[in-house]
Order: structure tokens, then sequence, then C-alpha cells
């Protein structure tokens, strides 16, 4: 796939499918179930070799069940996508909650007892939990099994009882065990890995906390959960995110921004991971902020596209590699500066699938403003090129352009399964495919899923004919 240029919209499509099976899914499922323990194994090699350690993550233990529960729609006929999906559902059930005080542990060792890996022992954290319900909420809508729900709401109260700031809004991220907020005491004794933001809340629990509940939602219309989502989106849109379109990181509890830039060199480097320009989750969130406004039936709502157009064009501008292709990891506006300098020119996996999916996106509700396609394909050569093992299958963790060294590197591990790759692929092959395509005519559940995003997509060119 040396030239995008001329390729036809089936020969996208195909191409597509093939990235999102064979080099894909066919690579994890069920390949990581792990049929001993229960749940899934994460650490694997370049050539899908496990290695050690094998703790088990709350993370990658429900994108586990996301991913196959979602790609089940693509592949009906093959069961192994629905059987990975229940596989993990009742490790999620029987290991990863705590069936004392409630809510999901971060780790569990291998066997799925108390883990010691990376500091987390019984420590809890937002973020980890909205996975999970992510992952409930696509499995009831793949099985409609009741108890799957009824866990996924189980799971909702649970965060709304804990993380809930009721006096400044918004999520607190670090938990104990037993499902408090970390106090100064708990936070000057946790040996986990993230410690050092443990005295903020952060954007990052936040887009994932309205990624997830727009999922719940659109399978249970309740009204905690809609005032809850609303609250967020337009917590993320209107106070989260910068007017210059990227978001600012972390923040105190009454969420004013933690900034280094005033700060020594040294302290602003050593800082540097609490305060950045994160161009991906920039992208990632302008396509969740739409996907929640749009769940949550609101009408016109032209501020929430002008915005997610904001932080694509931002990224565009300052983040994209306009040689070679990709999104850069991070970038910074200096003092005095009103430019973004790139800080880190790294380009992360999951930050180029989810720019894949965004450009696309944006290429259909914009179609007069063709920056967006021409970036796609320039995008999906790039990604082909630098980041698919055609060898192996699966993709690098980094653009092999910048990292080399990342051709031997991890297929997987805690932080990386597929659901970035998986979702931005499905997302694509649903908007590039209309009723004459292979996939549709062979399969009635892909027609219903991907009808629900041209309905999506048909919302959003609608407004974003208002502000063109």
């Amino acid at each position: 796939m040396s030239n995008t240029t001329n390729i036809s919209t089936q020969e996208l499509v195909r191409k597509l499918h093939s990235l999102l099976s064979t080099e894909l899914l066919e690579k994890f499922y069920p390949y990581t179930l792990d049929k001993v323990n229960g749940g899934f194994l994460c650490n694997m090699a370049y050539d899908w070799r496990f290695v050690a350690p094998q703790d088990k993550m709350i993370v990658t233990q429900a994108r586990h069940v996301w991913t196959p529960s979602k790609a089940a729609h693509f592949f009906p006929n093959d069961p192994r996508y629905l059987e990975a999906a229940k596989h993990g559902y009742q490790f999620l059930k029987d290991v990863m909650w705590d069936r004392e005080f409630g809510g999901f542990y971060t780790m569990r060792n291998p066997q799925g007892g108390l883990s010691d890996y990376r500091g987390f022992f019984e420590e809890k954290r937002t973020y980890g939990n909205a996975f999970a319900i992510y992952a409930l909420a696509a499995l009831y809508e793949l099985t409609k099994e009741k108890e799957v729900l009824d866990f996924a709401i189980k799971a909702f109260e649970w965060i709304e009882d804990s993380a809930y700031d009721p006096i400044n809004g918004g999520y607190f991220q670090f938990l104990t065990r037993e499902g408090h907020p970390f106090t100064n005491k708990d936070i000057k004794n946790t040996k986990a890995s993230d410690a050092n933001e443990a005295y903020y809340k952060d954007q990052n629990c936040s887009i994932h906390l309205l990624e997830a509940y727009t999922e719940l939602y659109n399978v249970w219309k309740n009204d905690r959960l809609e005032s809850r989502l609303f609250e967020l989106l337009t917590l993320i849109r209107d106070k989260i995110t910068t007017d210059k379109g990227y978001m600012n990181l972390f923040f105190d509890h009454k969420w004013n921004p933690v900034s280094f830039r005033d700060a020594s060199d040294d302290e602003r480097k050593r800082n540097i991971g609490l305060d950045h320009v994160s161009f991906g989750h920039d992208y990632e969130t302008a396509f969740l902020i739409l996907e929640a406004s749009y769940i949550l039936g609101l009408k016109d709502d032209v501020k929430t596209l002008r915005k997610a157009k904001k932080m694509i064009d931002h990224a565009l501008q300052y983040g994209f590699d306009k040689k070679v292709g990709g999104f850069y990891d991070a970038g910074y506006y200096f003092n005095g500066m009103d430019t973004c300098t790139i800080i880190q020119d790294t380009k992360n996996w999951w930050a180029q699938a989810e720019g894949l999916n965004i450009l696309l996106l944006m290429s259909k509700i914009f179609p007069n403003e063709e920056k967006y396609f021409e970036h796609f394909l320039k995008q999906l050569e790039y990604v082909d090129k630098y980041f698919i093992d055609h060898e192996y299958g699966g993709w690098y963790e980094g653009g092999l352009d910048k990292e080399p060294h990342m051709k031997e590197g991890l297929k997987g591990h805690i932080w990386k399964a597929c659901y970035h790759e998986g979702r931005s692929l499905m997302n694509c092959i649903k908007i590039l495919s209309d009723d004459d395509s292979e996939i549709a005519k062979q399969n009635k559940e892909f027609v219903i899923v991907k009808n629900e995003t041209i309905r999506f997509l048909n919302h959003w060119n609608k407004i974003g004919k208002s502000i063109e």
C-alpha cells in the first residue's frame, strides 16, 4: 500500500478489513485467553511469545472484553469473539471485582490474587473502573443478557458513590480499596507507579468516564446517568479543553490547571508528564465528545462540533509530521510563545490509530475541506508502513521511522491490548462501507451498526453546514 492516492473506496474497505481481521484480531483471539487462571494474558514479545510478568490489570482485561464484543458484529459467524468476550466477563465478575467493598481492583496477580506489580496492591482507580463499564455495556449490547447490564449498573453506582465530587464536580481518580478518595496520608503511603498524579484530578480519567458513560447510556436510559454524562461533556469541552484546542492534563480539586510554564527548566522537565500537549488525547477526545453529544440526543450542538473541529485542526497544525505522516507524542507552549513546539517527536501506536478514526470522521462531516481525507490517506499509508508488522502481525508500540528498535518491542502489555486499533479500524470500515459492499451483503449484523454510524455522520454533517 505504498500509494493510497488513487485507491478506490472498495479497495480501501478491503484493506482496512484485512488489517482488522487478519493482522490484528486473529492474532489476539483466542490466543490471549488464559484457559488456566481466567482472563487474558497480556505481555507478549514481538513474535507473540508470552513473557513474564503476567499480572492482570483491569484496563487490559476490560479492553479485551470490549473489543471482541464489538468485533462480533463484524464477524457473527465466527464464534471466537463471543467466546472471548464471555470468557473475559467471567474474570471481571469473579476476580477483578471486589466482593467485599465493591469496585474493580487495579491489578491482580496471574492467578487472580493480591499483586504488588507496579505497587498497586488493593488500590483502585476510577479510570480502570470506567473501562469495566465500557466493556460490560458493549457486551450487553451484543448479548442482551440482563445479568451483564445489572453488573454494569452496579459498577456505575459504585463510581458515583465513591469517586464523584459533589462540591467541585468531576471525579477523583485515586481510590482506596474501600472506595474512598485518597487522603494526604494515602498519597504519602502509596507505592503505585502513578503516585505522582495522586494529588490531582485529570483529563484522562474524565474522558474515559465520558466514553464509558456514553456506551452505558446507549443501552440504559437512566436520569442519573444522563445528568452525569452531560456534566462530563460540558466539563471536558468547556473547562478541560482550552480555547486553542488542546487539553490541559492535570488539575487541582477545584479544576485549576496544573502548569509548570513559569518554573525552572529542570522542574518543568521533571514534571513534563503532568504538563504538555498530548495531541493524541486531544483528537481522541474530539471523537468522544461528538459521540457523547449524539447519544445524549442534543440538538444543533454547534458548540461541541466547533470544539471538536478545533481540537483536530490544532493537532494537524502543530502535531502532524507533514513529511512522513503520523502524529507526534507531545508538544508544549513555552512562555512568550503563541505556537506549540514539539518536545517529543516519537509516535505511539494508540495515537496513530485514533488519528485514522477522527480524520476520516471529519472528512465526512466537512466534505468540502479536503485536508481531512488527504491526511487520512497519508496517515493510513504511514501506519501501514511503520506500524503494522506484516511478518508477525499486530502493531508496533512506536513508529519505526522514529524508534526502529520497536520492531522487537512488546506486541502487548498491560496498557497495550488492541482496543484503540480495533475501534479505529472498525469505525473506518463502517464509515466507508455502503449497502453494496461485500461485508454488508454478507452480514446483517454489520449493516445495523453501520447504519447507526451513518446516522451519526448525517447528524453532524447537517450541523457542520452551519459553521463552514
